[in-house]
């Protein structure tokens, strides 16, 4: 998996996601072609590897290029050229791809989901270079200088899941996170933390990465008066543990994240799905202006794509560098942009149903690299995500 622990979900509500045709107005579309010398934005996405590939979240980064390009004047007036890099999820390869991000001399590097933040960090801002996510889900993502996490990613879910449950009254919550990278170990410090101090004990059960039939680990982490369920994973991953829910007849609470709504997901696990909660950081499918902007940009530059999944994390991770980087004056080069990050105030989330970013080390103080805390939560209901709500 990518561990989404970097977490966002597609989301929207019942009452507006049958008029989800709407198209964002043609002012969003000025003809505003960026003219000035080019500025090269490195990309790095999961990509080819034996247990995760997902090129439709570049895809989606592709068009937001070409979007900023045509429609926005780049980045402040620079025409963005995109160097990308396939990264097959594993620290050799991840390792590699901040390698060529470095010699490629980028101005800043977009990632849009990863397990393996902690081998490419050090690399890409030890070189000077802004690194940028949607989400983080490793130590090193959340914590170093030049590191800029768009939203609260697995601390801030955590931290909702745990007041959530706390609010229902539930002591005992068990986390089914996938085996992969930095995820089981944070799920147990921060996760742990987090519900401890809200008076939950939480146990996290790690899920091999692929595992068709998780129905064994799932029996055994439901036992003993468990009030609620959290998972942590991609779509497969998702899929396994809520069929096994459903085949156990569990009735505990489920928590999700936003790989649980791909549709072959919902439709595979059918009615276990009614009545989760999932926390996410991106609505796409309500009429809120910023995801019927998504939606028309991703019909204009890039129609063929599957907007379900992690395809949002490469919109939201590129436009989000595009806003957050139009103070540039002068040399586009890393300095340049990194500092107009940190100067960007109050930044518009892109597909974010109208939370901000500002990423001056104050969004929360123990994790200094997460620009917003604020996350929405929306419940399933008949396979659809329903009711988003902006929670911090």
């Amino acid at each position: 998996m990518v561990p989404a622990i970097a977490l966002a979900t597609a989301c929207g509500s019942s009452d507006s996601s049958s008029s989800s045709s709407a198209e964002a107005p043609s002012s969003a579309f000025p003809d505003k072609p960026a003219t000035g010398s080019p500025i090269k934005i490195g990309l790095i996405n999961p990509e080819g590897g034996p247990a995760v590939s997902q090129p439709s979240n570049r895809e989606a980064a592709e068009a937001v290029v070409k979007y900023a390009n045509a429609n926005l004047g780049g980045i402040a007036g620079h025409p963005i050229q995109l160097v990308t890099c396939a990264a097959k999820e594993d620290p050799a390869s991840n390792r590699d791809c901040a390698n060529q991000m470095v010699e490629s001399k980028v101005s800043a590097v977009v990632v849009t989901t990863t397990a393996y933040g902690d081998a490419m960090v050090p690399v890409i801002t030890g070189a000077g270079i802004p690194y940028l996510t949607p989400a983080g889900a490793s130590g090193a993502e959340m914590t170093t200088p030049g590191a800029f996490a768009l939203t609260g990613g697995f601390p801030g879910t955590l931290k909702s899941m745990a007041v959530y449950a706390a609010g229902k009254g539930y002591k005992k919550v068990t986390a089914f996170v996938t085996d992969s990278g930095a995820a089981p170990a944070t799920a147990k410090t921060i996760g742990g933390a987090a519900f401890g101090a809200a008076g939950i004990d939480l146990q996290v059960v790690p899920i091999p990465l692929g595992t068709p039939d998780a129905t064994p680990q799932v029996s055994s982490g439901i036992s003993g008066n468990v009030g609620a369920i959290a998972v942590v994973g991609d779509a497969t991953m998702c899929t396994s543990v809520v069929k096994a829910l459903g085949t156990l007849g569990a009735t505990q609470d489920k928590m999700l994240i936003q790989p649980c709504l791909d549709p072959a997901t919902v439709e595979a696990v059918g009615d276990a799905m009614n009545g989760a909660h999932v926390f996410t950081t991106a609505d796409l499918v309500s009429n809120d202006p910023e995801a019927v902007l998504y939606r028309s940009v991703m019909k204009k530059y890039s129609p063929n794509t599957d907007l379900g999944g992690y395809t949002y994390t490469g919109y939201q991770g590129m436009l989000g560098l595009v806003r957050a980087a139009q103070g540039v004056t002068a040399d586009p080069n890393a300095a340049a942009v990194s500092s107009a990050i940190k100067s960007a105030q109050n930044v518009v989330l892109p597909a974010g149903h109208g939370i901000t970013f500002t990423c001056n080390a104050s969004a929360l103080a123990q994790l200094p690299s997460i620009c917003s805390t604020q996350l929405v939560t929306v419940t399933v209901s008949d396979g659809k995500p329903t009711d988003p709500q902006v929670t911090k």
